[in-house]
């Protein structure tokens, strides 16, 4: 059986090679096109525009794997079907159920190449491409609203620890390609969503231990008791406004300050990863950036979904895999090879649709995240169980 594997490996991972490379290429081109008119405008020539191509390279691998992993064996097992070569191993004594195990160790290998582009590379490269195309385009990027980008943390009594008092709802208008934050709006509610001060900064920059050092900052501060804490106020202690909102507010106070020391538990990398594309993004920026979501009440179910494909979807190259090994019995004359391949690729293509669509409606339904990526697989898996079943009573 050894002679066995290693003669199944390498023509399988030949097959799957000359696929993958053959995906790559037609979408490095797209990617090239997308790009192209970028060239030339703010110091990006098109050397950058090969590198922003390269750097998609791994985020792509890890999609197109499954579909090369399928038509890679399809096409191998056309060919030993074609020579008989598949014949002579079952005449052997090689049962279906070995060929299925060879099959099986085989996929692991592609399984793991997956995850190490998913997991390892794609969420180190991904953003620096991100930061190219925003070079190319401008100093800055904008979010999907004209806004600017909104984020919502929570206020807690000692920095980030300790009990919360309150929410505060984060908007940045742009954000520079070396993530400094610029003009910034930042609106804190207490318990009851009253609200405590509005804080406007020109401009934000990390200075790590979730804390933001703010410059240019006016801070307006909206006191909800009869009595106004003393310090700073420009407004007299004991003034009383009838809010329209119901409150009693007891003041509004302004003041301006050149910086400003923000604890908040919206750092770079959730910035980065509420504005990234949840399938360029590693399973633990998407598990941190759901909890996130969730300690403050937002909506998760996209991120979780994006979670639970990125751990299923590499599995799915056992599932297509096992959807190829019926081609193996078939036998066919001249042209075979050929309609088996475009049977594969047909099969892939569908693969990925229904896969798509499942992800869009966990979204729009309440259908758990996990049965949602699950799905397509386990749909695939039932048909190549119905396909070896037909051939092995054929």
């Amino acid at each position: 059986m050894k002679i066995l594997d290693r003669y199944f490996t390498i023509n399988i991972c030949q097959a799957v090679a000359f696929v993958l490379i053959a995906f790559l290429a037609l979408v490095a081109f797209m990617d090239l096109t997308s790009i192209l008119p970028s060239v030339g405008k703010n110091d990006f020539g098109i050397q950058h525009a090969f590198l922003y191509v390269l750097l998609l390279v791994p985020g792509n691998v890890y999609q197109v794997m499954p579909v090369a992993a399928l038509i890679g064996t399809i096409y191998t097992m056309a060919q030993f079907a074609a020579s008989s070569e598949f014949t002579i191993m079952r005449a052997s004594s090689m049962s279906t159920r070995q060929a299925a195990w060879i099959l099986f160790k085989i996929g692991a290998l592609f399984v793991i190449v997956a995850f190490i582009f998913g997991e390892l590379i794609t969420p180190r490269t991904a953003p620096v491409a991100e930061r190219m195309r925003v070079t190319a385009k401008g100093s800055a990027v904008s979010t999907e609203f004209r806004s600017g980008m909104w984020t919502k943390d929570s206020v807690h009594e000692n920095g980030v620890r300790g009990r919360i008092t309150g929410s505060r709802f984060f908007n940045v208008r742009r954000i520079a390609a070396d993530g400094q934050l610029e003009d910034v709006r930042l609106y804190e509610f207490d318990n009851n969503m009253r609200i405590r001060s509005l804080v406007t900064a020109a401009r934000g920059v990390y200075g790590g231990n979730n804390t933001w050092r703010l410059q240019d900052v006016s801070e307006t501060l909206f006191t909800n008791s009869r009595e106004l804490p003393a310090p700073g106020s420009a407004v007299p202690a004991g003034q009383t406004i009838q809010s329209t909102y119901g409150q009693e507010t007891a003041a509004v106070s302004t003041r301006k300050l050149p910086t400003y020391e923000l604890a908040s538990e919206i750092t770079p990398r959730i910035l980065s990863v509420s504005r990234s594309d949840p399938e360029r993004m590693s399973a633990v920026e998407l598990a941190v950036y759901t909890r996130h979501l969730a300690e403050n009440r937002q909506e998760t179910e996209r991120f979780k979904v994006a979670f639970w494909k990125k751990l299923i979807d590499p599995l799915s190259i056992f599932v297509l895999m096992a959807l190829a090994l019926p081609f193996a019995y078939l036998h066919t004359r001249s042209g075979g090879v050929s309609l088996k391949i475009f049977i594969g690729i047909m099969i892939g293509v569908s693969y990925l649709l229904i896969n798509s669509l499942f992800s869009h409606l966990g979204v729009l339904t309440i259908l758990p995240a996990f049965l949602t990526a699950v799905a397509p697989s386990m749909l695939f898996l039932l048909m190549a169980l119905g396909a070896l079943w037909w051939v092995e009573r054929r």
